[in-house]
């Protein structure tokens, strides 16, 4: 943690999507590194939220703004000045992707060009990680996890979108950020990053597993549904993967041109749990609760998804570190102790501090 503290330390820094989920954590640990964060994204949508319940908007430079409108985009990026940026802002959810798939398409395909649209126009950005999913791969549930140059795909309109992007972003470094013309014709690498089903505390966005059993259990007493008991996740603790983000903004600040592409960050091969398992581990480590089996088989959903992580772990000395019972033991505490009325901020820092002494 030291070096990547001390790298950090006063850097100006830019996330995209800051009031989200992952996108809160993100902030609060460059934070704790002493950067310098503006954050760009929409006001939260969820009540209780995560980006609220630790008091960011008072920490950083917010501004609130849809990442569809690129002249508002372009002022506010211009105005800040950003070395670094991380793009987390997206419609993130697979099942509303079904109900808006104009919106979805629209945010995650022009809001990610707008942004490396600006960063082109702009000569501060040194680094840029852009976040898109593990489900831009054309999954036909073999099994075989996935490798960065498998094909691309996306049955539901979010998965699809997610896919576009990445291939926006691979034109982008083709005719405008490559490489070979790196310190010629421009000075920024960019990178994307894959990963999904993340777990943590802090997460109320609908249809996620962990926001369904914790409302279920704590806010309407009732049974928690399960739409797809066998389906098979990848699941991963939120700090994984933000942390393979920041290696690699450190690489790519750091010139380093090999680490420019696409990047898979995937959890440990015991780490694939059904949907029903997680469920009975949750309740366990809550001491309550219930659960009955809903299906919906109107919408869509992959049962079976794998990533390959050896490139990451090969070339950035990356690796999933938390086995998944103490994945779900950092989860459910912490959702426990927000709904018992604990210092959440104190126990957020805690989790990070933890993790990073691991």
């Amino acid at each position: 943690m030291e070096n990547l503290q001390k790298f950090f330390k006063n850097k100006k820094i830019l996330i995209t999507g800051h009031t989200g989920f992952k996108g809160s954590w993100l902030t609060q640990i460059l934070l704790n590194w002493g950067a310098k964060v503006s954050g760009v994204a929409l006001k939260p949508n969820t009540k209780p939220s995560l980006f609220q319940i630790l008091r960011l908007e008072k920490k950083i430079r917010n501004n609130f703004c849809d990442i569809r409108d690129f002249n508002k985009i372009s002022e506010i990026i211009k105005r800040e000045k950003p070395e670094i940026v991380f793009h987390l802002a997206a419609q993130p959810l697979v099942r509303d992707s079904y109900d808006n798939p104009l919106y979805t398409f629209e945010t995650n395909i022009m809001g990610t060009a707008n942004i490396l649209q600006v960063i082109k126009e702009i000569d501060t950005v040194r680094a840029a990680v852009i976040i898109t999913t593990d489900k831009v791969y054309k999954n036909k549930e073999s099994g075989r996890p996935f490798k960065e140059d498998d094909k691309l795909g996306g049955y539901d309109p979010y998965s699809a979108s997610k896919a576009a992007a990445e291939i926006v972003i691979d034109s982008y470094i083709k005719s405008f950020f490559s490489p070979e013309n790196y310190k010629c014709n421009h000075s920024t690498l960019l990178a994307s990053a894959r990963s999904g089903n993340v777990l943590g505390g802090g997460d109320w966005s609908k249809d996620r597993i962990a926001t369904d059993i914790v409302r279920a259990i704590f806010e309407k007493n009732e049974e928690i549904i399960i739409r797809n008991p066998q389906a098979i996740r990848p699941w991963l603790y939120v700090l994984e993967p933000l942390h393979g983000y920041l290696l690699l903004a450190k690489k790519l600040y750091s010139g380093k041109k090999e680490f420019v592409g696409s990047w898979n960050f995937g959890p440990k091969e015991g780490n694939y749990l059904t949907v029903e398992q997680l469920t009975k581990t949750a309740i366990k480590i809550l001491g309550q609760g219930s659960y009955k089996i809903k299906p919906d088989s109107k919408k869509h959903e992959a049962m079976l998804l794998k990533l390959n992580n050896n490139k990451a772990k090969k070339l950035l000395g990356w690796k999933p570190k938390l086995q998944i019972d103490e994945i779900l033991e950092n989860t459910f505490t912490w959702y426990k102790s927000f709904y018992n009325g604990e210092d959440m901020i104190k126990l957020t820092n805690n989790q990070i501090t933890s993790f990073y002494n691991k």
